[in-house]
């Protein structure tokens, strides 16, 4: 009976087992996917087109984005000849009135219009411009002072060595806003410049105990020939980083140096070890101008210019975030001065750890540090004025009218500085402009103190302008925008 009952079942399915459900759900989705196929397949030319111009317009979005270049170089012609050039195609597609077609085509248009947007703002931001600008001082500086002294002229000036030190300073501080165009930017024109402070640094300041005397063996005079070449060549180098001399290119100095090394690889030294390590000095001074030849590539290639990755960044973040939580530990105590002793000792490890951190002649990298120092350091000091003015309070006696006003004033500014260490804002908000007033205010107040003849109280209220002056200064770094 139930073998009977199971034959009638199997006959329902033509004799065969019925089929599992993700046999059918597998043949519904097979059916799905040729339907898209055939879907593709049967797709208007036209939109096809335009996806493939889409899809072409999109391999160059990436470069569009981190052109860091002006309107008048090269690949600025080449971005920009390429995006018309596929807005002509755009246009010339048809949509035989078509409402979809003609949707698909304005979308196309719009992006690509986009792009040439953002090449252009790229190449003619304000911020881009001044990094130009800067770049341009240095150049005149380095034809003025360097380029001579490389054809047998005096020695580098500390007027060139300033002048460097404060273009470096100024780039650094060029805002970027986080974009890649402008970050990419002063990076390249940063390591430009400092390799050129690098290398007149290493000119400089190295004295040899060479070269060899040419009677000491007949190789010599060949490694005192290709020191002079070396030395010509670094001023060339120096000219080519800056855009200076246009006879001369990266490649063909890369050629000329790497001759002047197989040279002196060809020279028998006859196992004589001062010449043998004369040698290998050149060559070492070859290696190294070869490697500032290769900046141009690295920073392409690279995303050197991306501090926010940069393994000493990270390390004065981690010390900033660590800071904060201190600082907002200390300013919701209910009893701050349990926090006094235990607050200043784990500040003053965080100057050690930002002590710690390596620059990788990087100034960009420098600068963060000296502001992470700062913003330590003023918390340090906002703790000392509170304990200060604590014990103050605990051991009141007579003073001098003079001195208790001093004292009057430096207990604003404790309040003051409580208030600009919790400000988060920029030069144009409210709070900013009544602080910078409050603080105004403090200085005037302390100069209309008469210490009348009290030394104690002439230090008290020189210190006290010196404290108004920092808190000032702080609120202006606080407020400047500045980013790596």
């Amino acid at each position: 009976m139930f073998g009977g009952g199971g034959g009638e079942r199997d006959r329902g399915w033509g004799g065969t087992s019925p089929p599992k459900p993700s046999v059918v759900l597998l043949t519904r989705a097979s059916k799905t996917e040729h339907s898209k196929s055939m879907d593709m397949g049967n797709q208007h030319p036209s939109i096809s087109r335009l996806q493939e111009i889409q899809k072409e317009v999109k391999s160059i979005e990436q470069q569009v984005i981190g052109f860091s270049g002006l309107s008048d170089d090269k690949n600025y012609k080449k971005l920009e000849r390429i995006l018309t050039k596929q807005l002509f195609e755009i246009d010339s597609v048809d949509t035989e009135g078509k409402g979809d077609i003609q949707q698909a085509r304005k979308r196309a248009a719009q992006e690509t219009e986009r792009l040439l947007k953002e090449l252009e703002q790229n190449a003619n931001h304000p911020h881009r411009i001044e990094i130009q600008n800067i770049f341009q001082e240095a150049q005149s500086l380095v034809k003025e002072k360097i380029v001579p002294f490389y054809s047998g002229g005096n020695c580098v000036t500390d007027e060139f060595e300033e002048g460097i030190q404060d273009i470096i300073l100024r780039l650094t501080h060029v805002k970027t806003g986080g974009k890649i165009s402008l970050r990419k930017a002063r990076y390249h024109t940063l390591t430009k410049i400092c390799a050129v402070q690098e290398i007149i640094e290493d000119c400089t300041k190295r004295q040899p105990s060479l070269p060899l005397s040419e009677d000491a063996h007949p190789s010599v005079a060949k490694i005192n020939s290709v020191m002079c070449e070396v030395n010509k060549a670094r001023g060339t180098l120096i000219a080519l980083l800056m855009g200076v001399n246009n006879n001369e290119t990266c490649r063909h100095l890369s050629c000329v140096l790497s001759g002047l090394i197989a040279d002196l690889d060809a020279l028998d030294v006859c196992g004589r070890t001062e010449i043998r390590n004369y040698r290998r000095e050149v060559v070492e001074d070859i290696n190294q101008l070869l490697k500032y030849l290769d900046l141009e590539e690295e920073a392409d290639s690279t995303y050197a210019f991306d501090l926010g990755q940069n393994h000493s960044i990270l390390k004065i973040e981690k010390v900033l975030k660590r800071m904060r939580e201190i600082k907002n530990e200390f300013l919701r105590a209910q009893n701050p001065p349990e926090l006094y002793l235990s607050s200043k000792t784990e500040l003053q490890g965080l100057i050690g750890q930002l002590d710690e951190v390596s620059l990788e002649k990087n100034p960009c990298i420098r600068e963060a540090r000296r502001r992470a120092v700062i913003e330590v350091q003023t918390l340090i000091t906002y703790i000392d004025l509170k304990e200060a003015l604590e014990k103050r309070r605990s051991f009141a006696s007579e003073e001098h009218p003079s001195h208790k006003a001093v004292w009057d004033i430096l207990g604003n500014l404790s309040e003051i500085q409580g208030e600009v260490l919790s400000f988060d804002g920029n030069r144009t908000d409210k709070n900013y402009i009544r602080l910078e007033e409050l603080l105004t205010k403090q200085l005037l107040a302390l100069d209309a103190v008469d210490p009348q003849g009290e030394e104690q109280c002439k230090a008290a209220r020189k210190q006290a302008v010196k404290l108004a002056q920092n808190i000032l200064s702080y609120l202006d770094l606080k407020s400047d925008e500045w980013e790596y």
